[in-house]
């Protein structure tokens, strides 16, 4: 790497980010920002049978071409490939759904050189705002992450679908979102290449550290207030928390030890009723007990945690007898140059990550 690439700088953003109640009631408006020949929608499968109407009706009231398919469940090569195929000469994707649905989309206007606008209907993870997809096998094996040369064109959240979401949904997203900060000063001091191709701004570290403090400060307020179906003021900073702030934070200022292991935590059959977030949780206090953080950062993680609902143990992530042999096979998995293990600060080995697998389960104890 030249002097001058030590020196790049990359911060990158969607390029619009709405966040209003009832905003899936506008969406044919803001397709028409971007298209005109029709609007290739994908959306999960309970959220059609749920809001196919709403969805569908600033369509049909402005006459404006779409065509709407249901998301066939796993971010694969093969559902990729299938809507590519299927786009005819609709000219923008719009993805409505949880993370799977909205990499699928960004892939398949990737691939098909559309526009597309992301529509998050939960808070569960900082996928909607970024320019990645996480490749799956049919099976719901981590496969591989597709870079993309841009972010989306327009995330569009919807704060009164999310925050009648189930509220293991929000749960999973403060999972996901309370590793940004701590990967990012992983990356920061190891001078990690990020997801953007360039080194951490200042800026996505101060987004990273606002995340981290929202979550502290209104998490435990918004997973009570969305157990009611409610939307208040700490449930509005924690959707933008765990969607926009994380998602800008992680892309920009770089993943490290928590998504590694999440990664290849799929490998274990056991963890796949588990959401990506609940994973990456677990991830973090492994990462935790791989760095030897300071007592007051366990014991913030380990307590946060719990006020929220999110696994502290290998048992809360379905892997309670998992052996040695297995914890190995998720260490080597994790170490693998394909994924981001390598921008931790010093070297970490599979024996490492095994070890500090089952460590975690047992500081928990402790904290």
């Amino acid at each position: 790497m030249s002097k001058k690439d030590t020196l790049k700088k990359i911060l990158c953003s969607p390029g619009s980010y709405i966040q209003e109640p009832n905003a899936i009631n506008e969406l044919a408006d803001q397709y028409r920002t971007l298209g005109s020949k029709g609007a290739y929608i994908i959306v999960d499968p309970f959220i059609e049978k749920t809001y196919h109407d709403q969805i569908v009706s600033s369509f049909e009231s402005s006459n404006t071409p779409y065509q709407l398919v249901v998301f066939g469940g796993e971010c694969s090569d093969n559902e990729i490939n299938k809507h590519v195929a299927a786009l005819g000469e609709n000219d923008a994707v719009i993805g409505i759904g949880g993370g799977k649905t909205l990499d699928t989309s960004k892939a398949v206007a990737h691939f098909g050189k559309r526009p597309v606008i992301i529509s998050p209907t939960a808070a569960s993870s900082d996928a909607p705002c970024s320019r990645l997809s996480v490749v799956y096998t049919d099976g719901g094996e981590f496969d591989h992450y597709l870079p993309l040369p841009k972010n989306p064109d327009m995330v569009i959240m919807d704060t009164t679908i999310i925050s009648k979401a189930p509220v293991r949904f929000l749960i999973s997203g403060l999972g996901d979102a309370y590793a940004t900060y701590f990967e990012a000063l992983a990356c920061k001091q190891s001078n990690a290449i990020t997801m953007t191709g360039g080194h951490s701004t200042n800026a996505a570290i101060a987004l990273a550290k606002l995340c981290h403090d929202l979550l502290i400060a209104d998490g435990p307020k918004a997973v009570a207030a969305v157990r009611q179906g409610l939307c208040s003021p700490a449930v509005e900073n924690v959707i933008e928390a765990n969607t926009l702030l994380s998602g800008l934070g992680f892309e920009s200022s770089g993943l490290a030890a928590a998504h590694a292991i999440h990664d290849a935590l799929t490998v274990l059959p056991g963890t796949h009723k588990y959401l990506h977030g609940e994973k990456v949780a677990y991830g973090t206090l492994t990462q935790f007990v791989l760095e030897d953080r300071p007592e007051a950062d366990l014991r913030e993680a380990y307590g946060f945690f719990r006020k929220v609902g999110l696994p502290t143990t290998l048992a809360e992530i379905g892997v309670e007898d998992a052996s040695d042999e297995d914890l190995l096979k998720v260490g080597e998995l994790a170490c693998s140059k394909d994924d981001t293990m390598s921008n931790m600060p010093f070297e970490v080995t599979p024996e490492d990550v095994a070890i500090a697998l089952r460590t975690a389960t047992e500081v928990a104890s402790v904290y």
